[in-house]
């Protein structure tokens, strides 16, 4: 059983969002919060599994939120649930930890899925949307960029730079002549090396670091 909480300023929209996913054999709503702070306080007590995260709310926004839960030992996977796909909460959220993101006007099914996937271990994130906010929201270059990017391997820097362009592993694997297994490998060495907690902190970070230029992979 998926033990999800909901987080959103508009009671609507939460029993919107219970409705839809209580019907589900396999996923149980075991708490509900109408904003950050509340949201912490739930999910400390409900240990859920996964959070579907409002980002825009009063007091403590999600933004925040999402840090700090994911500052947890045993944190739960955050879905960000927004209005906008191209949005700097969005994005920020991203940095932040969060697994994925899905707007709030997707047809019911695609919110099943999404909790699904993402409790499952998954990132439900879109390439070409990504790299859009990336190019929208993305900073220059930190000055210690190369330090950021010191405890990699050559071989492990090209893995970023083609994960970070929306690639599977098997796209990476054939674009620079390893295996499956290897590709894997070192994307794990690379979350690990780094710090990151999923691939999507990996692209973002890639980019931030001025890894892959804006505008690169494949057509949007």
């Amino acid at each position: 059983m998926i033990r999800v909480v909901l987080v959103d300023d508009q009671a609507l929209v939460r029993g919107g969002f219970r409705s839809i996913l209580d019907r589900q054999p396999d996923i149980e709503v075991v708490g509900e919060a109408a904003d950050g702070r509340e949201a912490l306080a739930v999910c400390r007590a409900r240990r859920p599994d996964l959070v579907c995260m409002d980002v825009r709310m009063p007091g403590m926004d999600g933004l925040e939120a999402t840090r700090q839960l994911l500052a947890d030992p045993a944190p739960p996977r955050v879905l960000v649930l927004t209005t906008f796909d191209l949005d700097t909460y969005v994005y920020e959220a991203l940095r932040a930890g969060a697994s994925a993101f899905l707007v709030k006007d997707a047809p019911p099914e695609q919110l099943v899925a999404a909790v699904r996937a993402v409790a499952a271990g998954e990132e439900l994130f879109a390439p070409s949307v990504l790299r859009r906010l990336v190019a929208a929201y993305v900073r220059e270059p930190p000055d210690d960029a190369t330090a950021v990017l010191a405890p990699l391997t050559d071989r492990e820097r090209d893995v970023l730079r083609e994960l970070a362009t929306g690639s599977t592993n098997a796209e990476i694997a054939a674009a620079l002549y390893l295996s499956p297994a290897t590709v894997k490998t070192h994307v794990t060495r690379i979350l690990t090396k780094l710090g990151l907690r999923d691939r999507t902190q990996a692209v973002v970070l890639a980019y931030e670091c001025g890894l892959v230029r804006r505008g690169a992979g494949r057509p949007v």
